[in-house]
């Protein structure tokens, strides 16, 4: 963990919640990720008229991780509201960094720096899917 240079996630983060698509709530999100091949990554949100199916920071930072790298995976991530500070990522992202950063990726939380393991206990995966299959 010392490793990572938070405040540059963090930074990353704020600058892409600046270029968010949000006229319905008004409520920038941005999201930015470490990869495993020393990459800094970023997403935001963008919203659309039919509201439940806008696209959360998390997801876009994803799609930044194959779109410019082909793959990868995460280690470590910050998601920050407007003023920058942290947010924690509903359940549907939690699952989509899981399975990109898996257990032991870093994730910037309100309550401090926590693996994914303990951001998403029990987690159902890949891995679930071949060995139960």
């Amino acid at each position: 963990m010392a490793d990572i240079d938070w405040d540059a996630l963090r930074a990353a983060a704020r600058a892409v919640m600046e270029k968010a698509y949000v006229p319905y709530s008004h409520f920038p999100v941005g999201a930015a990720g470490l990869t495993d091949d020393g990459r800094i990554i970023a997403g935001c949100n963008v919203e659309n008229a039919s509201y439940g199916v806008g696209l959360c920071a998390e997801c876009g930072l994803v799609s930044a991780l194959h779109g410019t790298g082909g793959g990868g995976r995460l280690v470590a991530v910050s998601v920050v509201d407007r003023h920058g500070a942290p947010l924690m990522p509903c359940g549907r992202c939690r699952q989509l960094l899981w399975e990109h950063g898996g257990p032991d990726m870093l994730l910037e939380t309100v309550s401090g720096i926590r693996p994914m393991r303990e951001v998403l206990p029990d987690a159902f995966g890949p891995d679930d899917l071949e060995n139960r299959a």
